[in-house]
């Protein structure tokens, strides 16, 4: 009896060794802390979870692996399974995905921003421009339009905005360049510090960010309506990893993303409500633009800054007004 025992219990222990070898776990590069720009992941890993019974897990990570800039660089080489990034920290890295940072360039809500998305993640140029790092395209992290939390005298008008310092990337930094402003592209995590120290006058965020990284508490102002464009932040993965999951991994994580979208804008509804109570807790001053000024921001910005961005695209052999004409199709598809 005590040698079946014996048995009994090497066996079980050499299975329980067997299950653990053969349990699939991603490391997830993302930074900051826990908000709703992350939601989506951890939704996708508790379902993944679920769904594999534990066989399949992300070990999301907040900053511990890199910093925001270098996540595509990780992901190349491999140090890490999945990422976010933003096309606009090197827009040279990711030419492609900058056309969904454009100005002006008329999305709506985060439904439309995730069909856009979703269309250009599609298309053969961007999958062939991401696959120079060995990265796939998974799923967006769909934002809302930006808008500034600044310090200082309201900036309520174009003519105020000359010379304003303000943190702001890819095309909504052009675009803000184009009105004599001074864009810089500190990442998100930076933020606070360099509106504290002066460094920048004002910080075009969507509202989750403005929250997170507390620059609504230094702020003074909030440009409630000026919504020059987003940020693109897909999450990547490593194509090595993606092809090395059995059929049943696959399977668990394509089913999710959907779900963890879906869970995602929920997240933002909330935060949507906290916002207003929060600019009134702080007495932070809501700027609301005039038409006019608006008007004039879109004519300085949008075409201007389109045109250029199509014949830069050219230039590099990518199909710029292709990919224009991708978004402008998908938004009109997903209006209907």
């Amino acid at each position: 009896m005590k040698n079946l025992m014996t048995k009994a219990a090497v066996a079980a222990l050499a299975f329980g060794f067997a299950t653990e070898a053969m349990a699939t776990e991603w490391n997830v590069s993302v930074w900051g802390k826990r908000r709703a720009f992350t939601e989506h992941i951890e939704k996708l890993n508790e379902l993944i979870t679920a769904k594999t019974n534990g066989g399949f897990t992300l070990n999301i990570s907040y900053g511990g692996l890199s910093n925001a800039k270098e996540n595509l660089d990780g992901i190349s080489i491999g140090a890490f399974e999945m990422a976010q990034i933003c096309a606009g920290y090197h827009a040279d890295k990711n030419p492609t995905l900058t056309v969904l940072e454009l100005p002006f360039i008329g999305v709506n809500n985060l439904a439309e921003e995730v069909a856009v998305s979703n269309a250009v993640y599609k298309h053969p140029a961007a999958v062939k421009d991401l696959e120079r790092w060995n990265a796939m395209l998974l799923m967006p992290s769909p934002m809302p339009q930006y808008n500034l939390v600044g310090i200082g005298e309201p900036r309520d008008t174009l003519e105020k905005m000359n010379g304003m310092r303000v943190r702001a990337t890819g095309g909504i930094g052009q675009a803000f360049k184009t009105v004599g402003a001074v864009p810089t592209s500190v990442t998100a995590t930076e933020a606070y510090n360099a509106m504290e120290s002066g460094v920048v006058d004002s910080v075009a965020f969507a509202q989750h960010a403005h929250l997170a990284y507390r620059t609504v508490d230094i702020g003074t102002w909030w440009s409630s309506n000026l919504n020059p464009g987003t940020v693109n932040c897909p999450v990547v993965m490593n194509k090595d990893a993606y092809e090395a999951l059995s059929d049943a991994e696959r399977d668990a994580l394509n089913s999710s993303i959907d779900e963890s979208i879906a869970h995602y804008i929920a997240v933002y509804g909330e935060v949507y409500k906290k916002w207003d109570t929060v600019l009134a807790e702080k007495g932070v001053t809501t700027v609301t633009y005039a038409p006019e000024e608006i008007a004039k921001f879109k004519a300085a910005a949008a075409d201007p800054i389109r045109d250029e961005w199509i014949a830069k695209m050219d230039g590099q052999g990518i199909p710029g007004q292709e990919l224009y004409d991708t978004v402008m199709s998908a938004l009109e598809a997903a209006r209907k």
